[in-house]
């Protein structure tokens, strides 16, 4: 059975950090790209970050870079994401999702398998 986890969120205070991680089961993951949504109350899901087929490959949003890592270890069938310097304002359920790409890159679209998220609170 195909499965995406999330895990590592929590509270922490404003300028702290977290890791999260995407554990995977039930597929290659070194076929697939791999990305970060979050989607914080009342507002429409969005993407963070992503990391393609071949981890050099990667994406972050704006509001993000410099403050965000993404990294796989596809030994340990996991996707990391790194956040550090958090702002109250990237309080948000994040999301981890798949997709088996036509390319080495990736996206925010195409993603077929998604995880059920884990809730980060940033406290000011």
């Amino acid at each position: 059975q195909l499965q995406l986890v999330e895990s590592g969120g929590g509270l922490v205070q404003s300028g702290g950090s977290l890791r999260l991680s995407c554990t995977t089961s039930g597929f290659t993951l070194n076929q697939y790209a791999i990305a970060w949504f979050r989607q914080a109350p009342g507002k429409e899901r969005a993407g963070v970050s992503c990391i393609g087929r071949i981890s050099t490959l990667f994406n972050y949003t704006d509001s993000v870079k410099g403050r965000f890592t993404i990294s796989r270890d596809n030994a340990k069938n996991t996707v990391y994401l790194q956040m550090n310097s958090l702002k109250p304002e990237y309080t948000a359920d994040y999301y981890c999702a798949a997709g088996r790409l036509a390319y080495s890159g990736c996206a925010y679209v195409g993603m077929e398998y998604w995880g059920k998220g884990t809730l980060v609170t940033v406290s000011s």
